[in-house]
C-alpha cells in the first residue's frame, strides 16, 4: 500500500496519467510446472471410467499454485518487453530505456501503469492484450477498494463506500457519532472481563477495520488495540470496537490528500512506555511523509518489555529507520533520489543522545544491536535524528488514546481531512 501511495505521488508530481487495468480470469492463465490431478467434476463424470481423474494442463481457481503461476506468467510477459523487478518491492516492475520510464504495479489481477511515454505505454498495452483478456478501466478511480478522486491540486484517497458498508454490516448506520476513536478510560483488568458472546462477529469487524485503516491513520492505534484481543474478546473489548465504529460514523468521508509539493522524505517516531497494563509492553508509532503527503505509518506493540522510556523510544527509532531505508531504496528506483539525509524527528532527548553517542552504559547494553544499526545509517548520511517537542509530535496519535482537542490537532498534522467541496 505504501508503494501505491508513492507511485501516485510520483505520477502527480510529473503530470503523468495513471492507467488502471484488470485481467479477466487471471488465475486461468498460469502454466503448471508439475503434474496436478483432480477428481472429475460433478455433471461431467465419464460413465465408462467414473474412477478416472483429470490431469490439468493449466492452472485453475482453487489451486495453491495458481497465484504464483499467474504472477510468473504476467511478469514473464513484462520482462520480455524489457521490464525489470524493483529490488524494493517485487510487485513493482520498472522499464527504463533512454529517457523513457514506465512503472507497472501488480496486485493479483489489478494493475496500475504510469510513465512518461504514452506511445511506449500503448505498445505495452497492445502486447498485454495479445496474451491476456485485459480490461482497460481508464484513469485510476477505484483500486483495491480505495477510491481515488481527482482534485484541482492532486488526488484524494478515501474508503467512504467501504466504511458505509462496514457500518451497515455492524448496524451502526444511525448511531450517535463519537468525537474520538477511543475512550481515555480503558479497563486495566480486561482479562477479568466477561467474554463477548459473538467472537466471530468481533473478528469480522476487526478485520474490516484493519482494511479501512489503509486510508485512515487516525484509527490505526485503536484498530491495532482491537485486533490484539481477537482470540478471546471481552465485553469491554467490544465496547471499544463500538466506540470506534461510532467515530467512523461521524467521519466517514475522511481520507488522505496527495498534493503537489517537494518530494523530501521525513519521518516521525514516538513510543508510549509500558502502556499496556496487561503485560507492560510499550506501544510504538511512526509515520513518514513525502512532502506533505503521508505515505506510511505504523502502530504496534513492542515484542519485549522495555526497561525505560529511553529504550522504548530507541526501539521505535530503530523501527522507523528500517522503514526509511526501505523507502529511500524505493524512491531511488522511482527516480526520486533523496540526496540529503532523511530527517527523523523524536521527542526523547535521551534516545537522540544515545543514537549519536557511541558510549554505552550498563543499562543500555541490551540494546546495543539497535544502536549499531542506527549508528551505521547516521554515519552513512542516510538519516539524521532531530528533537521535536512532544506537543508537536504527530506520531503521538499512533501510540495512545487522546483527548478531543489534541486528537483533532494531531489528525490535522497528519494531513487527514475531508474532501474539498
Amino acid at each position: 500500500m505504501t508503494t501505491i501511495r508513492v507511485l501516485i505521488t510520483l505520477a502527480l508530481h510529473n503530470n503523468w496519467s495513471i492507467l488502471q487495468l484488470d485481467v479477466s480470469n487471471a488465475f486461468l492463465h498460469g502454466d503448471l510446472q508439475e503434474d496436478v490431478y483432480m477428481k472429475q467434476p460433478q455433471g461431467f463424470k465419464d460413465p465408462i471410467h467414473p474412477n478416472f481423474v483429470c490431469k490439468l494442463n493449466k492452472s485453475i481457481y482453487g489451486l495453491k499454485q495458481s497465484p504464483r503461476q499467474w504472477f510468473s506468467k504476467i511478469t514473464s510477459s513484462l520482462r520480455a518487453f524489457g521490464f525489470t523487478f524493483s529490488k524494493a518491492d517485487p510487485s513493482l516492475l520498472i522499464y527504463t530505456k533512454d529517457r523513457t520510464s514506465i512503472f507497472v504495479l501488480i496486485y493479483v489481477d489489478d494493475i496500475l501503469v504510469t510513465g512518461n511515454d504514452k506511445s511506449t505505454i500503448t505498445l505495452l498495452l497492445k502486447q498485454l492484450h495479445s496474451s491476456f483478456k485485459l480490461k482497460q478501466l481508464g484513469d485510476i478511480s477505484l483500486f483495491l477498494g480505495i477510491q481515488v478522486d481527482k482534485t484541482p491540486t492532486g488526488y484524494f484517497l478515501h474508503q467512504q463506500h467501504y466504511a458505509k458498508q462496514l457500518l451497515h454490516t455492524a448496524g451502526f448506520n444511525n448511531s450517535k457519532a463519537a468525537l474520538t476513536p477511543m475512550s481515555l478510560k480503558q479497563s486495566t483488568a480486561i482479562h477479568t472481563q466477561a467474554s463477548f458472546s459473538d467472537p466471530k462477529l468481533y473478528r469480522k469487524l476487526a478485520g474490516s477495520l484493519q482494511y479501512l485503516s489503509i486510508t485512515r491513520p487516525d484509527i490505526a492505534f485503536t484498530t491495532n488495540y482491537i485486533c490484539q484481543h481477537m482470540h478471546d474478546p471481552s465485553v469491554a473489548d467490544f465496547q471499544t470496537l463500538k466506540r470506534l465504529l461510532r467515530y467512523i460514523q461521524g467521519t466517514v468521508a475522511l481520507g488522505i490528500p496527495i498534493d503537489r509539493g517537494d518530494l523530501q522524505l521525513r519521518a516521525f517516531a514516538d513510543a508510549d512506555w509500558a502502556a499496556d497494563h496487561t503485560d507492560r509492553r510499550s506501544i510504538t508509532g511512526f509515520c513518514t511523509f513525502l512532502g506533505s503527503t503521508i505515505i506510511s505509518w505504523s502502530a504496534k506493540k513492542q515484542v519485549t518489555v522495555a526497561k525505560s522510556s529511553t529504550e522504548a523510544e530507541y526501539r521505535d527509532i530503530s523501527s522507523v529507520t528500517s522503514e526509511v531505508i526501505w523507502l529511500r531504496r524505493l524512491l531511488a528506483e522511482l527516480h526520486i533520489p533523496q540526496t540529503e539525509p532523511t530527517t527523523l524527528y523524536c521527542d526523547n532527548t535521551s534516545a537522540i543522545a544515545l543514537a549519536n553517542n557511541p558510549v554505552f552504559h550498563a543499562r543500555t547494553k541490551h540494546i546495543e544491536l539497535d544502536y549499531h544499526f542506527i549508528s551505521d545509517h547516521i554515519k552513512a548520511d542516510a538519516i539524521k535524528i532531530l528533537h521535536m517537542s512532544s506537543a508537536e509530535q504527530p506520531a503521538d496519535i499512533l501510540t495512545k488514546p487522546l483527548p478531543k482537542d489534541r486528537f483533532l490537532f494531531l489528525r490535522s498534522k497528519l494531513n487527514i481531512r475531508y474532501p474539498d467541496v
